[in-house]
């Protein structure tokens, strides 16, 4: 597969079938993942692979509390910026009508969404997930290094035929995930992924994301 065809190819899925993926191929996407740059060649990614035995158990975790914790345990960064500015905040708020009018749960229906979202917290049905730390004493740039690391990942599960769904929901219950896989203080719990196959059949994953024009965020210059 050209990267080009797994970059056209890529979405964030959120329906999966339940077919479990081998550890063996996990274990070469993340190894070919891990050539990824990063600056002073520091690697700051850490990952921790969960089979479908522990995406189970952190998903009955998560949702025993759900309850009397609908906002999670708080992420230990800002996910967005507190006050978003345009045209940042209207995308945002245009995916998101994109994806309950797709559903067809309108704005009004607060609870339907609300049911919806706390899918997120069975990571959309994938079988198996990834959790990402980085280490706490971490700048800018080693973030900007984790997250290229995640978009390999992505784009290499799609060469496997598989699908990714990147979570950073999942920062808002770092607290039970630091003590479910015994994460250590020094190292901030970033967001999962699930990965798994698409299901095809769910209407969810018929929608599609836009993305603005060249001339909106790229400049030219000396040509």
């Amino acid at each position: 597969m050209k990267v080009s065809d797994a970059l056209n190819s890529r979405k964030t899925i959120r329906a999966f079938k339940a077919d479990p993926i081998s550890q063996e191929v996990l274990t070469d996407i993340l190894e070919t993942a891990s050539r990824t740059a990063s600056g002073g060649n520091l690697q700051p990614w850490h990952v921790h692979v969960l089979g479908p035995n522990d995406v189970q158990k952190l998903v009955d975790k998560v949702a025993a509390q759900l309850p009397e914790t609908p906002m999670g345990q708080g992420a230990e960064y800002d996910i967005y910026p507190r006050k978003l500015k345009d045209p940042y905040k209207s995308r945002r708020f245009d995916i998101g009508e994109r994806m309950y009018a797709t559903l067809g749960i309108p704005r009004e229906d607060k609870a339907a969404r609300l049911m919806w979202f706390a899918n997120n917290f069975r990571f959309f049905g994938a079988p198996n997930a990834f959790i990402f730390s980085i280490d706490r004493q971490m700048c800018e740039g080693q973030w900007s290094d984790l997250g290229m690391f995640i978009q390999s990942i992505m784009l290499l599960a799609r060469e496997y035929g598989l699908d990714t769904c990147p979570q950073e929901a999942w920062a808002i219950w770092q607290g039970t995930i630091r003590e479910m896989f015994e994460i250590p203080e020094d190292r901030i719990v970033f967001c999962a992924m699930g990965i798994g196959y698409r299901d095809d059949e769910a209407v969810v994953n018929s929608l599609d994301s836009p993305r603005a024009p060249l001339e909106e965020w790229a400049s030219f210059s000396g040509f």
